[in-house]
């Protein structure tokens, strides 16, 4: 086998041994401009839709503003002082509880449908499209049709309720059940994304592991416990985070459904973020943004959380 070589008589296959100092810093010179050419694109989208948000709203949190929202004295932490208050206390409280009632049975729902799919039932395509279906409903359809359903005069729900006989409920008009009737318009809109994830973690199972279980006798319900939701923790763990982010972020159907109502009874800290800087015309940014610096903490604990106690129990094979 022949090498090439160059005109100074060395191999062409390897690269020269006694280059001098400055031929090398020229040459790393140029695959740091390389690699920083091939980074600005990131970098550029990164620096204006997170780093100069996040700086602007840090920026708007410490100034009182006029009335169409022009920062115009520097208040310091006055406005994170002004949330140390009953009502602050009663969206964060609100926030915290439709969080969980969103998250909880959205990923135990999602669980449960996959594994009812997986057990051998006939019509598995079927029931499998039509649980992933409101994964492609938008949040303003969803929240219309909702919106149908929990009418008190004509809601379908409000009839099967008539015709079992039981008592009406004002689902979206009263402060026991509205934070609830928007939590299961939010499940049922999830309930697909999580389908979804499930499925394809219950497809990445060996069956090598299935057909040891059988064979040890592990059929049913057992099987489903032992095997299949231990194997399914990096989905499980992937889909709670997931969920978690979302149900905080929440903003569309709670402002078509409520509008934070009744009494406040829905709004969470998204809402109270829009009523602020939007809502009625105040333009309110240095408190919105206030709130929103709260609500990104809000998150990364949550978040932290989640990793610090969760992750430590999923099994990744």
């Amino acid at each position: 086998m022949s090498t090439s070589t160059t005109k100074d008589g060395r191999s062409g296959g390897a690269p020269p041994r006694d280059r001098p100092p400055r031929t090398l810093l020229r040459e790393r010179r140029k695959e740091t401009l390389l690699a920083w050419g091939f980074l600005a694109p990131s970098l550029v989208v990164f620096a204006l839709f997170l780093i100069y948000p996040l700086g602007r709203t840090v920026y708007l949190s410490m100034h009182g503003n006029d009335i169409i929202g022009r920062p115009t004295r520097f208040v310091g932490f006055d406005h994170f002082a002004e949330l140390f208050t009953a009502d602050f206390g009663k969206v964060l409280i609100t926030t915290l509880l439709f969080t969980l009632l969103v998250v909880v049975p959205g990923v135990l729902g999602a669980l449960a449908v996959v594994l009812l799919l997986e057990s051998g039932i006939r019509g598995q395509r079927f029931f499998r499209s039509a649980f992933a279906l409101p994964f492609a409903f938008s949040v303003a359809s969803a929240s219309v049709i909702f919106a149908v359903f929990y009418n008190p005069a004509s809601g379908v729900l409000n009839g099967i309720l008539y015709e079992l006989g039981l008592g009406q409920v004002k689902w979206l008009n009263s402060t026991e059940w509205s934070l609830i009737s928007v939590s299961l318009t939010t499940v049922w809109m999830n309930l697909g994304y999580g389908v979804l994830v499930l499925a394809a973690g219950v497809g990445s199972i060996p069956r090598e592991v299935n057909e040891a279980a059988l064979l040890d006798g592990a059929t049913g319900g057992r099987r489903a416990w032992h095997i299949t939701v231990p194997l399914l923790g990096p989905q499980l763990f992937f889909l709670a985070v997931i969920s978690t982010i979302n149900a905080l972020q929440s903003f569309g159907q709670i402002h078509i459904l409520t509008q934070g109502g009744p009494v406040g009874s829905t709004t969470t800290l998204v809402y109270s973020i829009y009523q602020y800087a939007f809502a009625y015309g105040t333009s309110d940014f240095g408190r919105a943004s206030a709130q929103a610096l709260v609500l990104l903490l809000m998150v990364l604990c949550c978040t932290a959380l989640q990793f610090g106690v969760i992750e430590r129990k999923v099994h990744y094979s």
